[in-house]
């Protein structure tokens, strides 16, 4: 008899995430395929996908994380951590 999993307490996800995500697209003045373009995942993701991250909808895989976070030059941490604030001003 084998024994049961347990199953895996969820990770939990950062509060501010997706309002980072859409402040970073706002102050960029892009539209969602515009970001799409400026992330270098056109080919790889629908525009749909930029509006469920911002709605926290999905949260965003590794690599599009990283991709924002280098577009803007920032560290990935300030993404993921509630308690840090975007720059006042990104690099564009």
């Amino acid at each position: 008899m084998q024994a049961k999993r347990q199953p895996q307490p969820k990770r939990k996800k950062p509060d501010r995430l997706a309002s980072k995500l859409l402040e970073i697209r706002t102050r960029l003045e892009l539209s969602q395929g515009g970001m799409l373009k400026r992330l270098g995942v056109e080919d790889e993701l629908e525009r749909d996908y930029i509006s469920k991250y911002e709605r926290g909808v999905l949260e965003p895989p590794l690599y599009v994380l990283l991709a924002y976070a280098r577009t803007v030059r920032i560290s990935t941490d300030v993404l993921i951590d509630d308690e840090m604030d975007l720059p006042v001003k990104l690099k564009k």
